[in-house]
């Protein structure tokens, strides 16, 4: 799962892309070629790797090619493969994009082939399955899940005297705890409150009882006084200077700054557990999320892989998709420790692949978790959400002013929505 959903607005530019790179064919002696795109090379290239070598020795006459785009390039590139008719066989989707790849006829429906070859979708967690079905139809098949977590920096905790996060925190012990680790004098804040919306203020808008989108996804909630409390909880601390300004997390990600021991406190998701694992001198832990005023939800994303409508070979495409949504791949994935695999179970395996965290938070926090909030048209309102949040947690700017200013131009947009 890639960090900031926000970030994956789609672009407006059309640059040539997985389209010139797309090789799937059949050879002469009846092997076919699949692709297979995807775009976290440094976290995911083993997994990936390992997965291609079993299902082809599993299926010799079907080969397969990873397709590495960085996330920032993937995007942009898919829309114009998609659109000229050469995009990967298989390739990662996200839930805010499912609405208008299946509305552009990019997605093939899965539906009947999951009934037809009695695929076990229970496997997989509900809300991520029906994050892509779209009226009906299925499209996509969970790949791995992510909640959000309370990251902690242990030794800025036992220099300040502070005592850990436990699950029995609220938004009070991170507001008392943030204000006794900040050190302005050696540049340390207590937590960092970047304008992110799947790791900060989407989760805290619904803790305190508040909502992104309205459940027959036709209001925006960022004019509900309930959202905004959620909103001000982040703005909040920037006032404060517990956290670093906007422009500061913007010249430097946060999460490095939490890695190099300059934030004590980061909400982050499940898949930069092995980021911080691998930090050397980090000595970090996570807690599960401080409850708010109504509960400690914590937003649930995950990737799918979906088959390409126009795919040459979607016979073998299929039989690639049921490999992958199978225990044995998910148990590879497991393995690395890049992400927790959505098939059932595997969880534990992943949590054992980073040993000496509290990395069981994240699975429990499914019990309280929130799909990832989406619309037909996510695109819409996404890159407008990014610019109005940045605003908002800007100094001076009036964030309930901006955020209701926001939500009339997401309503706007959802009333485009057929």
């Amino acid at each position: 799962m890639t960090r900031r959903i926000w970030a994956l607005a789609c672009a407006g530019a059309l640059v040539a892309g997985l389209a010139a790179c797309s090789s799937s064919g059949e050879s002469a002696d009846g092997t076919v070629t699949l692709t297979w795109g995807y775009w976290d090379n440094q976290n995911q290239a083993p997994a990936v790797n390992k997965i291609i070598e079993v299902f082809q020795q599993k299926h010799p006459k079907i080969k397969v090619k990873s397709q590495f785009t960085p996330n920032k390039e993937y995007w942009t590139k898919l829309q114009t493969a998609a659109a000229g008719g050469g995009a990967p066989d298989v390739f990662w989707m996200n839930g805010p994009r499912i609405g208008i790849y299946a509305s552009q006829g990019a997605l093939m429906p899965l539906s009947d082939l999951i009934a037809k070859d009695k695929l076990d979708l229970s496997k997989f967690p509900k809300s991520l399955n029906e994050l892509y079905t779209l009226e009906g139809k299925q499209y996509g098949i969970p790949k791995d899940y992510d909640t959000i977590g309370l990251f902690y920096n242990k030794d800025l905790f036992d220099k300040a005297g502070v005592k850990y996060p436990t699950a029995d925190w609220t938004w009070d012990d991170v507001r008392a705890a943030a204000a006794k680790l900040t050190d302005a004098s050696k540049g340390v804040y207590g937590i960092g409150a970047p304008a992110w919306n799947q790791t900060h203020y989407y989760d805290t808008m619904y803790q305190a009882g508040g909502y992104v989108i309205s459940p027959d996804k036709k209001k925006s909630g960022f004019d509900d006084p309930a959202s905004i409390e959620g909103l001000k909880f982040w703005k909040d601390f920037l006032v404060k200077k517990q956290s670093p300004t906007v422009q500061q997390m913007t010249d430097t990600d946060p999460t490095v700054m939490f890695q190099n021991g300059k934030l004590a406190m980061f909400y982050d998701g499940s898949y930069d557990s092995i980021f911080y694992h691998k930090s050397q001198g980090l000595n970090w832990d996570v807690a599960p999320l401080p409850k708010g005023p109504k509960n400690n939800s914590s937003i649930i994303h995950g990737l799918a892989n979906v088959v390409y409508a126009k795919t040459k070979h979607p016979e073998e495409a299929w039989e690639f998709m049921k490999f992958l949504a199978s225990e044995e791949a998910n148990r590879i994935q497991a393995e690395t420790g890049a992400v927790i695999p959505a098939y059932e179970g595997m969880a534990d395996e992943w949590i054992k692949s980073m040993p000496g965290h509290d990395l069981q938070v994240f699975v429990d926090q499914l019990a309280n978790a929130v799909p990832y909030p989406i619309s037909k048209n996510t695109a819409a309102w996404a890159r407008p959400e990014v610019d109005a949040m940045t605003k908002a947690f800007t100094d001076g700017q009036d964030l309930e002013a901006v955020s209701k200013e926001f939500a009339a131009t997401m309503n706007a947009a959802l009333s485009q929505e057929k």
